[in-house]
């Protein structure tokens, strides 16, 4: 965004800090960019995956070729499925910081940390809440 609100709030050394207050505008920009440039990221190379599997040559000389390109194919294609989930993921994370519940636990209401946030910015349990949420799990897989 070109402008004078945007360009003035956040600048490329900037990081979040408790001194602040949490999810400040400030904080708020800089995680919205944050996802939205691992979005694009994703999406660049699910094209750059689609034009090598377009590209690719079905016609292979003997069966060992053909099914290496095969068991290739079919992990490139886990893979970009993975990442469309992902984008589900970044997409609602934006969608939360436009409706003003970016940052905060799902479970408990707190603040998730900031360090759990830069680092994992599609986060929606505070650390705690997660570990909680997978010691659940284990009992259940365990049973």
């Amino acid at each position: 965004m070109v402008g004078t609100e945007m360009s003035g709030i956040i600048d490329p050394d900037y990081r979040p800090s408790d001194d602040e207050a949490f999810m400040s505008k400030r904080q708020q920009d800089y995680f919205r960019r944050k996802l939205l440039a691992w979005k694009d990221d994703i999406l660049e190379e699910s094209r750059e995956t689609i034009r090598l599997l377009q590209g690719e040559s079905g016609h292979h000389p003997d069966f060992t070729d053909r099914a290496s390109s095969e068991t290739e194919r079919a992990i490139e294609l886990r893979a970009r499925d993975r990442q469309r989930k992902l984008i589900a993921k970044i997409d609602a994370a934006l969608k939360r910081i436009d409706d003003g519940t970016y940052g905060y636990c799902e479970e408990t209401g707190e603040p998730i940390s900031l360090k759990r946030l830069d680092a994992r910015p599609i986060a929606t349990l505070s650390i705690e809440a997660q570990e909680r949420h997978e010691r659940r799990e284990r009992v259940y897989r365990d049973d």
